[in-house]
């Protein structure tokens, strides 16, 4: 650990970026505790604690705990992620978007501007449910948490809300260009395990030490069962499908080119966590209609159904998790660029011709492998709920939590990697063994 820390301060670049990635969460974390204005934070808190289990225990996740601290940063980072999913969607039907898309980088700043348009208009909409929610709970089982309702203080929480998603919109796009690894999805790990020390503590309580039910024995289950989640994952995510490329020699004069065999990495996750980010995304939408109107009917019916962990709720969010795993793939891995990328460079895989009968073979693997890749992520996200559903464990111990924190932890220390290997360092993980194998192979 040591020397791998020396490796990474020898690299003025690196440690700038390293710092300035810390430094951005930081100020995301002081943001956690600015509350919306006309609110009383501690009552909130103790509603929070008493619904973990529901919706709200799902928002509070993905916030970070902004949620119980009634912050400017409530909304967190899901309408900037259901607005990219919109856009993504969006692309696929609409021929002038998709040659956005592939116009390069002036394609893709273009489809930035759009999306931040669209987070700022599904904030609103977010920020106005969350206010006349607030309000329903205020008349209610959370009698004085808002202190003077109407219209005035809706205005104020909406603009209050907004702002706080476009400046954590914001600051995880600086990351990215400016940081290390990909800045939204670090802000939602930040929350996270910001949010273990708290979980741990709240676990511990509701041991037989603390007067709860939970045994002792059972504490250490789930601490089995974590590290058992934890191996899995890595596992997963550093498994490759490798297709083997060969290079045709080409005589050039006196010397030959080419003529040596390499291998075509196809990650059984290709995806990585966008899909469970984008199923819990669409799954909160239904919530933030019901927050509109609090005293329906249709409202009750659908919270008794969706609750996470039940079984309506745990089929629509395997069913959505394949979905995002397939479209994502298929958004970022073209098969045909990949094919005609090696039509050009003169390689082809053995056995298949080139051109369009490698693009089909790429495909078909590729589509297999995700099959793969999109149970395993079901599986790690949907099967620890029942554990946690069981024994009462906080959300933070739950499947999807885990694959985030694990996942994005792996991508940033992939991203570390290669900037030391880039100027001949030794790798981040030390010694001669393996480098890390990130997403992209």
């Amino acid at each position: 650990m040591a020397s791998s820390i020396k490796n990474i301060s020898s690299v003025p670049e690196l440690s700038k970026r390293l710092l300035f990635t810390l430094a951005m969460l930081a100020v995301y974390r002081l943001g956690i505790f600015v509350s919306v204005p006309g609110v009383d934070r501690s009552i909130m808190e103790q509603y929070m604690r008493s619904a973990r289990t529901g919706f709200a225990g799902l928002f509070d996740l993905f916030s970070g705990g902004a949620m119980s601290q009634l912050s400017i940063f409530a909304l967190g980072i899901m309408p900037y992620i259901s607005a990219s999913i919109i856009l993504q969607l969006m692309a696929v039907v609409i021929p002038s978007l998709e040659r956005l898309q592939k116009e390069g980088e002036q394609g893709r700043r273009k489809i930035n501007q759009y999306t931040r348009y669209g987070t700022v208009l599904l904030s609103l909409f977010q920020g106005f449910a969350i206010a006349s929610w607030l309000e329903s709970l205020s008349g209610s089982v959370a009698k004085g948490m808002v202190l003077e309702g109407g219209i005035g203080f809706k205005l104020l929480a909406v603009l209050a809300l907004t702002t706080g998603t476009a400046f954590l919109m914001w600051l995880g796009e600086q990351i990215t260009e400016r940081g290390i690894g990909n800045g939204i999805s670090l802000i939602i790990f930040a929350g996270i395990v910001a949010s273990l020390p708290d979980a741990v503590v709240q676990t511990f309580k509701l041991t037989t030490f603390e007067g709860g039910k939970l045994e002792p024995i059972t504490l250490v289950i789930i601490a089995v069962v974590v590290m058992i989640v934890i191996g899995v994952i890595v596992f997963f995510e550093r498994g490759q499908r490798r297709i083997p490329v060969q290079y045709a020699k080409r005589v050039v004069g006196r010397k030959v080119y080419g003529g040596q065999s390499t291998t075509l990495p196809l990650k059984v996750n290709t995806a990585g966590v966008i899909p469970p980010i984008f199923a819990s995304s669409v799954l909160m939408f239904p919530s933030t209609l019901g927050n509109l109107f609090p005293g329906a009917s249709w409202v009750a019916i659908m919270n008794s159904r969706l609750i996470p962990g039940q079984l309506t709720y745990n089929v629509i969010y395997v069913a959505l998790i394949i979905f995002f795993c397939y479209f994502y793939t298929a958004v970022t891995f073209n098969p045909v660029d990949v094919a005609d990328n090696l039509k050009k460079q003169g390689g082809f895989i053995p056995g298949i011709r080139p051109g369009k009968r490698t693009a089909d073979y790429i495909e078909r693997v590729l589509s297999r492998i995700t099959f793969g890749g999109a149970v395993y992520i079901a599986a790690v996200c949907v099967l620890p709920t029942y554990l946690q559903a069981g024994f009462g464990v906080p959300f933070y111990f739950g499947g999807t939590s885990l694959l985030i924190v694990v996942g994005v932890a792996l991508d940033t220390a992939q991203q570390i990697e290669y900037h030391l290997i880039s100027r001949n360092y030794e790798g981040f993980a030390g010694g001669r063994g393996p480098r890390l194998r990130g997403r992209r192979g």
